[in-house]
């Protein structure tokens, strides 16, 4: 992990104050759906919806971001994500300041991004709730470079350390330096079932658009 990355982390206070009792948060999907609106003043309420309504209007992937905290996996749907650099290799990811998941992924220092396939609308959603069973039933082996969980049917997943978090709003940006990345059928740990020979056996992505999963086909 960049040692730069530490003086961008939040207090040891605020951290405890999002962590709780519990471990765990619905972590929203739709953009700005981590924000609170204040319910006494109409014109703001309204605001709000109008920006998540258009920013609806962009459809992107559906992802679940995993690490290992104190020995168990934690996990956090997330819809805000990106690729950032070539040269070194970096990506993003956006989780809000209300997420009880990233501070835990964030004591770790590492992460992987799984890229969820069509199908997996459900996985998306246990990943999303609130609770402490995220991983009941759920197949998952641990990443080459960082031992995070790589999640069984998902299309491909990158492993990274934590570069840089930077405050944006209601939001953290999270800047991954990426130690790893496989397709499904580049990952000899992953029980994939495409045909690398065979394009039209690969899945499609999950995708998420004006609040509803959507597929490609």
């Amino acid at each position: 992990m960049n040692p730069d990355a530490a003086e961008t982390w939040p207090s040891p206070e605020l951290i405890a104050s999002w962590l709780g009792s519990e471990a765990y948060e619905l972590e929203p999907l739709g953009p700005g759906e981590g924000a609170p609106v204040p319910t006494d003043d109409p014109a703001r309420q309204a605001q709000a919806r109008h920006f998540r309504d258009v920013l609806g209007r962009f459809a992107s992937g559906v992802t679940v971001v995993t690490a290992m905290s104190g020995g168990e996996p934690v996990g956090m749907t997330c819809q805000s994500f990106s690729s950032v650099s070539l040269d070194p290799p970096l990506v993003l990811f956006v989780p809000a300041k209300t997420s009880r998941a990233w501070p835990l992924i964030q004591r770790s220092g590492r992460f992987c991004v799984n890229f969820l396939a069509d199908g997996q609308a459900e996985l998306s959603n246990q990943m999303a709730s609130r609770g402490s069973e995220k991983f009941a039933g759920v197949a998952w082996h641990p990443s080459e470079a960082t031992g995070s969980p790589v999640l069984e049917g998902t299309l491909a997943h990158v492993d990274c350390s934590v570069h840089a978090v930077h405050e944006a709003g209601d939001h953290w940006i999270v800047i991954g330096q990426v130690l790893h990345l496989a397709t499904a059928e580049e990952d000899p740990a992953a029980d994939a079932a495409a045909d690398p020979a065979d394009p039209s056996s690969h899945a499609d992505p999950l995708v998420f658009y004006r609040g509803s999963y959507r597929t490609t086909r």
